[in-house]
């Protein structure tokens, strides 16, 4: 369950050709944006905006009564936070340009650039839910919908996924059923299901343990312990760590590990809630809750045979994925703040200042250690760093190094299949140019430094392919 970002905020259309409006309002609805209101008389535009309070103001400049350019500076004094679209004539882009200065969020020329308006009003659709997110956050007014926010603590993030996740596990935090936490291997499950019984509010322990490679007799003595005399060496009773997390929760990490035999004994756990002692021929009830955590896909085991279904079929009654940290690129900012502080405190230094840079390297990467790579690259270069601002020399050579491994070779060496695959008309080498240029771009969120350094050329060369670009 995820927090689904839509745009569905209101765009309020302000011109006086009413065949414009509505032909203009259809095309936005036909690509989802079905939210529209429409003004033809400038003199209750002001009016308009302040009962219906859009998302989005789109301002026509050339109207009767009180022309967009006038109105513009009424609208933005009253709502700073609105985006306002100017749209303007061939002959008016000196006006539009200027009300760009007075803070318009962009300007279309009305009668030729329809197609490329629509995409600047989902921008700005996607900008102000952004912005209304980011505000939450900060005002705190998003932990006020979690009734139990300090159970998500040690989870440090500014995603809406991962508010997502946390509101669903509020959700089913009374269920006495298993709870299943799926994802990639460093993204922090054990968080998560630390955070499960922190909001079950059980009195018992949190008792972790992982399960991965444990045979059946290994399984069976660690988690339902042995009665004396169970086995050569067993001199006293051994209790196991389902007594151990009794109230409490018991977390099972790396369960698509877990081999056929014990997969048995763990159905019967949660089937029947009650287990055998090693030696013993007397069940013992659990009230433990079971939290099972995995970096597998237990439904293609499950189909397979290697895990049985009827236990995955336990396991998935409450389920949530914790996405990568590639798919949550807003969540580095925090992160790395907290393992600065927390790296400079483990190793006795003051938390240094990371450049503004940073930030940009680092959502270039693909980080298939998710957040627990993230952080030991922060350990590495706060233990490396002597004084001032941080260095990024530690972290691009990290980059680097995890870019290389990621490289797939064939036995001879040579790439077993093409990075980039083309349709039977090859591209000309400007477009692939243009193409790699504009990709360097994105990743870098626009830092023409990180993108020139992705693209191993120098910033003056990036720029001089601008400018051709541009003028080509």
């Amino acid at each position: 369950m995820t927090l689904q970002r839509s745009l569905n905020g209101l765009v309020l259309l302000i011109d006086d050709e009413e065949a414009w409006l509505r032909s203009f309002s259809i095309a936005l609805r036909a690509t989802g944006i079905s939210n529209v209101q429409t003004c033809t008389d400038s003199r209750e535009a002001l009016e308009r905006v302040r009962g219906l309070q859009p998302a989005l103001v789109i301002l026509d400049l050339n109207m009767p009564h009180l022309s967009g350019d006038l109105l513009l500076p009424k609208i933005i004094g009253e709502f700073p936070d609105t985006p306002v679209i100017i749209l303007t004539g061939m002959n008016e882009v000196d006006t539009a340009v200027a009300c760009m200065r007075e803070g318009a969020f962009d300007f279309y020329v009305k009668t030729s650039e329809a197609e490329r308006l629509i995409g600047g009003v989902k921008r700005a659709l996607e900008l102000q839910q952004l912005r209304q997110e980011n505000s939450l956050l900060k005002d705190g007014v998003l932990d006020d919908t979690l009734r139990d926010p300090d159970a998500f603590i040690e989870i440090i993030t500014a995603s809406p996924k991962i508010w997502g996740i946390f509101k669903y596990l509020e959700a089913v935090a009374a269920s006495p059923m298993a709870v299943l936490i799926e994802g990639e291997t460093g993204v922090g499950k054990e968080l998560f299901a630390k955070a499960v019984h922190h909001v079950s509010r059980r009195v018992g322990n949190f008792v972790p343990v992982n399960v991965a490679g444990l045979d059946e007799h290994v399984f069976s003595d660690t988690l339902f312990g042995h009665k004396k005399g169970a086995f050569t060496g067993a001199d006293t009773v051994r209790p196991g760590l389902i007594e151990q997390a009794s109230g409490g929760t018991l977390f099972l990490d790396e369960i698509g590990d877990l081999d056929a035999a014990a997969q048995v004994k763990l159905l019967r756990l949660l089937q029947e809630s009650e287990y055998y002692p090693v030696g013993s021929d007397v069940a013992k009830k659990s009230d433990a809750r079971i939290v099972a955590a995995t970096n597998r896909d237990l439904k293609k085991l499950s189909d397979t045979g290697t895990f049985r279904k009827d236990l995955y079929y336990r396991l998935h009654t409450h389920r949530v994925t914790v996405p990568p940290l590639r798919e949550r690129y807003e969540d580095i900012a925090p992160l790395l703040q907290h393992f600065l502080e927390d790296s400079a405190a483990l190793l006795g230094k003051k938390s240094p200042t990371a450049p503004r840079e940073l930030i940009s390297l680092l959502k270039t990467y693909f980080f298939p250690g998710n957040v627990r790579e993230l952080r030991s690259m922060v350990i590495d270069a706060v233990t490396h760093h002597a004084g001032g601002v941080l260095s990024m020399a530690r972290f691009r050579e990290h980059i680097q190094q995890g870019v290389t491994d990621a490289v797939v070779l064939d036995g001879d060496g040579a790439h077993a299949s093409p990075l980039v695959s083309y349709s039977e008309v090859l591209p000309t080498l400007k477009e692939n140019t243009d193409l790699l240029v504009d990709e360097a771009l994105r990743r870098a969120d626009g830092n023409q430094s990180i993108a020139a350094e992705m693209l191993g050329i120098s910033r003056q060369a990036l720029n001089k392919r601008l400018r051709q670009s541009t003028d080509g």
